[in-house]
């Protein structure tokens, strides 16, 4: 890895984000540009490019992570990032269908401090949006075989994980190593394939790619942990979101399932709260918020989450990765496991 001096050399996790989100703009844009005019409209509100009367706006588009990993990947194993662009896009479009179909399945009502799409074009809408955006996906990456098989395997975990996660609402009885496995698929498939992606348009050798595949997966079960704890503890003013919603839709989050398979006192009063047939009132939510916490959900899930930093750093160590790109790439994860929204 980079030595303290070397590692300065890099550009700030802002500048990251900001020159990733530059990069893949024109071609994000022109991608979208080709929809119909009422599909280019939703989607551009969807990615904060303007407001619901298409007035242009600044500033309320997502951090762009994903595609920032996989331009990095690329400059990491000694490529031009530009050839990871169409990836790059690719994995964007990914997310945001993600996103636009989990905003309808759970009813939130804000994202980045604004209504979301289904809030504002309606459900139906909003659900055509996003399979328009994953079907773009596939079409930017083009001919390159190899590349659509291996974003096919993340869309195809992503909507496992996706599945699971709805279904353990249901369920009373979700094991801790069931969670696990459904965030990783949730979550860790898509920044996995966002690193292995570049890593292999950028030319990098298989035990490259292999290498930052794992550290991709090990830095999104880490994104999911974060984004539980944020779930239920998270500032709405600075998320965007609002408050409580995975407890008032009584998702089997980490924290939440690591406070029902405790043994303590606390988690068995969680489990009373969170399995009765009664919608959850205010109060409600603070109580069983509290109760997570007392049942250790809250400390294990942070503990968790800098442990698997600590196993991604590994992989990242054993790439065989240029400098400066290496040292962003572990800036941005450290970024990822230290966020408050």
């Amino acid at each position: 890895m980079a030595t303290t001096e070397e590692t300065a050399k890099g550009r700030s996790t802002r500048e990251v984000l900001t020159w990733s989100r530059t990069t893949i703009d024109p071609t994000l844009r022109a991608v979208i540009s080709d929809l119909p005019a009422a599909m280019q409209h939703m989607i551009g509100y969807h990615f904060g490019w303007w407001d619901e009367r298409g007035r242009p706006l600044e500033g309320h588009g997502g951090k762009a992570i994903r595609p920032a990993l996989t331009l990095l990947a690329a400059e990491a194993v000694g490529g031009d990032p530009v050839t990871a662009v169409p990836a790059a896009v690719a994995v964007e479009l990914v997310h945001n269908f993600s996103l636009l179909h989990d905003d309808v399945m759970d009813a939130d009502a804000t994202r980045r401090h604004r209504p979301t799409t289904w809030r504002v074009f309606g459900n139906n809408a909003a659900i055509l949006a996003g399979d328009t955006l994953l079907t773009l996906a596939f079409g930017v990456l083009g001919r390159s075989t190899v590349s659509v098989h291996r974003l096919h395997a993340a869309v195809q975990d992503l909507l496992g994980g996706q599945s699971a996660d709805m279904a353990f609402e249901r369920r009373a009885d979700v094991a801790l190593s069931e969670c696990r496995n459904m965030a990783t698929a949730k979550t860790g498939a898509l920044l996995s394939c966002s690193c292995a992606l570049g890593a292999a348009l950028g030319g990098g050798g298989s035990a490259q790619i292999e290498h930052l595949g794992r550290f991709g997966e090990q830095m999104g079960l880490a994104f999911q942990f974060v984004d539980d704890l944020l779930g239920i503890w998270g500032d709405p003013a600075v998320t965007g979101k609002p408050v409580y919603s995975d407890l008032r839709n009584r998702k089997k989050s980490l924290p939440v399932v690591a406070a029902l398979t405790s043994g303590t006192a606390a988690g068995d009063e969680l489990g009373r709260l969170y399995h009765r047939e009664q919608p959850f009132c205010d109060s409600d939510l603070i109580h069983a918020a509290e109760l997570i916490d007392l049942a250790g959900g809250r400390a294990w899930s942070r503990a968790e989450a800098d442990r698997l930093l600590a196993e991604a750093l590994k992989h990242l160590q054993s790439a065989g990765l240029s400098v400066r790109p290496a040292a962003e790439l572990e800036a941005l994860a450290r970024l990822i496991t230290q966020r408050d929204h």
